[in-house]
């Protein structure tokens, strides 16, 4: 390795949630940190999710009591962190009799509420289901149900957001950069990258690695332990687990989520969605391929739609379906012989030891409620290799974006539209919930709609898409319509395609 070649402390493959927030944590703490993201950030399991931050009410039935107080105590640390992305949401839960008894239910919900402390969300309650939507909502059967709150989450941008947190606190984020090959040299990691755009292959050299690469973590590792000559035994496995959603226009016009209760054990969340839709999921189907090319079947499709129909008085068809996406979770696989429904959903992180080296610390598992605590948890791993860490912070340091007075969204908004009253509240609102309070930021000098340039369609303008580009690692019209924003759900074609021809043209001229 060239004397020149700088070393970095840390090397973090893969921009999802969890690589993307130990990114910010590690490049909080003064660690000199390099991100690779073979695709764009998010751009695979960490924009597929349910989009909740929430303790999970059904692993309560697994006993898995630790993971739901961990995952409680979250709720309330990122509405006061990211307040622009994420906010309170009530739950109705119908009570099925055949399902589990109203006891059962009652005790959970208790549970519930009391596992961790709360301080901005109410506590469940029983409820008569005539009460929701104007009682139109539910059928006959369905008289009695409760309420609960979680919270809801842009996912896509609580990625982006922790990566902009490690880039401003000196960190490197390379996307569509892929790990060719890693090796040791001159007592460091020497890893090889190749950029997807030009195909150009360049290298860097970290003290340790972290391996964040989601359902390809158990790939990243054999390849790296491989090439390394490393005999590494015990490799962890994984369990790969497909959840599919679909999106259909709002029902019922309501406001509140749905948690549905499904024959086989299972529950389906029915959720509103950018204002004029209704988002259902999930499925749990073990999944064997490639997870970059993964879609919602058609199987699954009906499945969530029956799901549905049981409860609801006027269900959606499969011809109202206008969206549908699906992920993989990386589940870690410590049973064999568990269903996907009862694998864990907490992380393991896996230590694979190198003679006279700091290890290769790989995430496994998790989910996004928790990728907090997981960064911690890492940083945690790794203070021995590095004795001038400085201390945990980021739970109660905001994202950026979400240095709101008293994580006060509405107030916040409204100040906004005293500031800029040339423009819409509606298209004030759309981008103050994308940016929060670097909405002044993204508009610049901006008065009226005729100073942000080209209209692409719904909220998006010309302006923040040149910000997208330029401070969000957005390259690509589906990085914009779909992750970066949501705009492409309320688009059609043309529009859309007007997108991918900016893009291809001068928007990436800045």
């Amino acid at each position: 390795m060239g004397r020149e070649l700088r070393v970095h402390d840390l090397l973090i493959i893969g921009g999802g949630i969890n690589g993307a927030g130990i990114a910010a944590d590690a490049a909080g703490r003064g660690l000199d940190v390099v991100l690779c993201e073979a695709g764009d950030l998010a751009g695979a399991t960490s924009s597929a999710s349910s989009k909740l931050i929430h303790g999970g009410l059904r692993y309560l039935e697994h006993y898995d009591f630790g993971l739901v107080r961990k995952a409680l105590g979250e709720r309330e640390v990122l509405l006061r962190k990211a307040p622009h992305i994420a906010w309170p949401l009530r739950f109705v839960l119908p009570h099925s009799p055949e399902q589990r008894p109203r006891w059962m239910i009652r005790t959970g919900l208790f549970l519930y509420d009391h596992l961790a402390r709360r301080r901005l969300l109410p506590g469940s309650s029983a409820l008569n289901l005539s009460a929701v939507g104007g009682g139109a909502v539910f059928k006959p059967p369905f008289n009695h149900g409760f309420t609960y709150w979680d919270c809801w989450v842009d996912d896509a941008r609580l990625v982006v957001l922790n990566a902009r947190a490690a880039a401003m606190k000196g960190g490197t984020i390379l996307t569509r950069t892929k790990v060719a090959k890693v090796r040791r040299a001159d007592g460091a990691w020497l890893a090889s990258l190749v950029d997807a755009r030009t195909g150009q292959v360049s290298e860097v050299a970290a003290r340790v690695i972290v391996n964040a690469a989601g359902p390809w973590a158990g790939q990243v590792l054999a390849n790296i332990t491989s090439a390394s000559g490393i005999d590494a035994p015990g490799q962890p496995r994984l369990m790969l687990v497909k959840g599919s959603h679909i999106v259909v226009p709002r029902l019922h016009g309501l406001d509140d989520a749905l948690i549905l209760q499904n024959p086989d054990g299972r529950v389906v969340f029915v959720l509103p969605y950018e204002q004029d839709f209704s988002l259902i999921g999930t499925t749990d189907v073990a999944f064997d391929g490639d997870p970059r090319a993964v879609t919602a079947s058609e199987d699954e499709i009906s499945y969530l739609l029956a799901a549905v129909s049981r409860y609801v008085t006027s269900p959606p068809g499969r011809n109202m379906v206008v969206h549908s996406f699906a992920g993989v979770r990386p589940l870690y696989e410590e049973d064999a012989g568990k269903s996907a429904s009862a694998a864990s959903r907490d992380y393991v992180i896996h230590t694979t030891n190198v003679e006279g080296a700091a290890p290769i610390l790989s995430v496994l598992g998790g989910k996004i409620t928790t990728y907090r605590q997981l960064a911690e948890a890492v940083l945690d791993e790794l203070a021995p290799y590095f004795p001038g860490l400085g201390p945990a912070w980021t739970a109660t340091s905001p994202l950026p974006g979400g240095d709101i007075e008293n994580a006060d969204f509405a107030a916040f908004l409204d100040n906004l539209v005293k500031r800029r009253p040339e423009l819409p509240r509606g298209l004030l609102a759309q981008i103050a919930r994308r940016h929060g309070s670097l909405t002044e930021e993204v508009l610049g000098d901006g008065k009226g709609v005729e100073d942000l340039g080209q209209h692409y369609g719904h909220s998006l303008y010309e302006r923040e898409v040149r910000y997208l580009v330029a401070h969000e690692w957005a390259s690509t019209s589906e990085d914009i319509l779909w992750r970066r924003t949501k705009a492409g759900l309320h688009m059609n074609a043309m529009q859309r395609a007007a997108v991918a021809d900016a893009l291809d043209g001068s928007i990436h001229t800045i």
